[in-house]
């Protein structure tokens, strides 16, 4: 499993159906501590499926989806963010009238000045928790080079700046787990390489835990070790970029191959 140290997520025999078509097909994967793990497959295949209902948008028809050991399957989205897995989406889902900077103060869950008599009884406790988050998000902003754009509305920054902005997002929640959702998509070289950096750093230097979907083929082969194949809703390949470029159910699955 790469760099992990023992299994953080596990999906097992997981089922998804819709009005009879089976999206996912008793796929068990699991995925490594202090690993970068893509996951990928042809349109179709069930990832962001798989996804859904790791994060609790969706409920499983069938199976169990275990997180450090403790089943999370059947938890509302808000819980299984609470447990430490966050994700970010296909198309980045910024609030565009608010600024980059408001856009990541919201991250923070519990915050006191939530309810309004904290700021009567204890406004003390509710200012300093916003210097906290704001230091807080400060910091993320400088890591992910956006701090610059604090004060532009995220609704005017470009899509690979969009990207970078839902990673910062999820590092601001304080993760264990996150989960990408096609984090290439849209976005030019200069600024594939800055997110390429963050997510590394990310992950080897504070120890987060990446699961991503990419169609991005040559990312995925220099980002990701290691590599799971989703195809018909079902788990039909995992290993090593080389592996994985070798596998004939894999070449099969892709009508053609990978690159080289």
């Amino acid at each position: 499993m790469g760099r992990g140290n023992g299994i953080l997520l596990e999906t097992q025999v997981a089922v998804k159906d819709f009005d009879g078509v089976r999206a996912v097909n008793r796929c068990s994967i699991r995925v490594g501590a202090g690993t970068i793990t893509g996951l990928i497959g042809p349109n179709g295949a069930g990832k962001t499926t798989l996804f859904n209902l790791i994060t609790g948008f969706l409920r499983c028809t069938g199976g169990r989806i275990l997180f450090k050991g403790e089943r999370i399957d059947g938890l509302p989205p808000h819980e299984v963010f609470h447990k430490g897995v966050v994700r970010t989406f296909q198309i980045p889902r910024e609030l565009k009238r608010m600024t980059v900077m408001e856009n990541l103060m919201l991250v923070p869950s519990t915050q006191a000045g939530e309810h309004i008599w904290n700021s009567w009884l204890t406004p003390w406790r509710v200012s300093r928790q916003e210097r906290e988050n704001e230091t807080r998000a400060l910091e993320v902003l400088r890591f992910v080079n956006l701090v610059s754009l604090k004060d532009e509305y995220a609704g005017n920054l470009s899509t690979g700046q969009k990207k970078l902005l839902e990673l910062a997002r999820t590092l601001v929640a304080e993760p264990q787990m996150v989960l990408l959702d096609e984090p290439g998509a849209g976005v030019n070289p200069t600024l594939m390489k800055e997110l390429v950096e963050r997510i590394r750093s990310s992950c080897y230097d504070k120890g987060i835990t990446f699961l991503l979907i990419e169609h991005d083929m040559d990312l995925v082969m220099r980002l990701c070790n290691p590599i799971i194949v989703m195809s018909n809703g079902e788990k039909i390949a995992e290993g090593s970029p080389q592996e994985v470029q070798q596998d004939p159910l894999v070449l099969q699955a892709y009508l053609g191959g990978l690159p080289g």
